[in-house]
């Protein structure tokens, strides 16, 4: 069962979608709540940074270390090594990913530096972004740097 807080991120993916953008979203949980909420903007924005885990950073704001030190990060799909990057400078000890089928990302980087992860396997994660890149490869393949 998915829980509220990966449902969350879903919800950012499918808003991100919407906005002709490719569907990643992304939830900081900081003890119980959400702090930073945030999907894939590259498209929206013309970014080359807002991934779905960096835009929630950015709209949790600027945070002690103390307070990322106690976050979970929710995304939909497994962290490109930017955004892991982002993860392992602010210390988020924990990350929750929706699926890793479509794209594995750094998670053996993470798990290396003592960041717990755990994939759930989420059919509709997998569902969103298998009909995303078969309709869009080139975009996908630009996303993930390729």
């Amino acid at each position: 069962m998915i829980d509220q807080f990966m449902q969350a991120a879903i919800q950012e993916a499918t808003e991100g979608l919407k906005e002709g953008g490719i569907p990643i979203g992304s939830v900081i949980v900081h003890k119980g709540k959400i702090i930073g909420k945030g999907h894939n903007r590259r498209v929206q924005k013309g970014s080359a940074v807002l991934h779905g885990e960096m835009d929630a950073l950015e709209n949790a704001g600027r945070q002690p270390a103390s307070i990322y030190k106690e976050c979970v990060i929710y995304t939909t799909l497994s962290p490109c090594s930017m955004c892991s990057g982002a993860i392992l400078l602010y210390g988020i000890p924990k990350v929750i990913i929706g699926e890793n089928k479509t794209f594995m990302g750094e998670e053996e980087l993470l798990k290396s530096r003592g960041v717990e992860v755990e994939v759930v396997n989420s059919i509709e994660c997998i569902q969103l972004m298998e009909a995303f890149i078969a309709e869009h490869p080139t975009l996908w393949n630009e996303d993930i740097g390729e």
